[in-house]
């Protein structure tokens, strides 16, 4: 598990590399002290000292990936309380419980969304928070239109499942979908208080 004090130093190189690779320009942030003018005297366009020179088409590229690490990040960091990865994502949770629409909403405003394991790995990156807080956790996943058929929230199949034996059961009365402390998966209603698990 990362500290909170791990994830700032990681912020705050990632922001570094951002200003850097921005060539000292991005909105409303001032340049790095020194850096604008070294890139201004640069030979090259994009150069920056002790890198090697970038076009700016992979500069934009550089740019583009290290905001979207930065917004994982600092979503990551508003929930600081527990933080697991799997998957190429992130998993953070505030140990707080709430109804299955204040977790999305919770989620969302972090910049992430509602966990949603789409491997055993990931099934298990969530699990870590649920067995640790010993409470369950809503998914994101809901019921189709079909009963008792299920799928991301993005609309897409399941590519993955974990339901535990005879479940799912609620035959259109339980739309959301709970872990359990085992891992395994069980429909349920939506107003239920669950713990917040938030991917990035």
């Amino acid at each position: 598990m990362l500290s909170p004090q791990l994830f700032h130093k990681i912020l705050g190189v990632a922001f570094l590399l951002l200003l850097c690779c921005a060539q000292g320009k991005p909105a409303r942030i001032p340049p790095l002290p020194g850096v604008g003018q070294m890139l201004e005297n640069g030979p090259h366009e994009g150069f920056i000292p002790g890198f090697l020179p970038l076009a700016n088409n992979e500069m934009e590229d550089v740019t583009r990936q290290l905001d979207h690490e930065i917004s994982r990040l600092e979503g990551v960091l508003r929930l600081e309380k527990l933080i697991t990865a799997a998957g190429g994502k992130i998993f953070s949770t505030n140990g707080k419980k709430a109804n299955f629409e204040t977790t999305l909403k919770t989620c969302k405003e972090a910049g992430g969304s509602i966990a949603a394991p789409r491997s055993p790995a990931e099934n298990d990156a969530i699990l870590y928070f649920v067995k640790s807080f010993n409470t369950y956790a809503y998914l994101g996943i809901k019921e189709s239109l079909i009963p008792n058929t299920f799928q991301f929230l993005d609309g897409t199949k399941l590519n993955y499942t974990n339901w535990h034996l005879k479940e799912p059961s609620g035959k259109g009365e339980e739309e959301c979908v709970e872990m359990y402390t085992d891992g395994t998966w069980n429909d349920k209603k939506c107003n239920q208080n669950r713990l917040i698990v938030c991917q990035f």
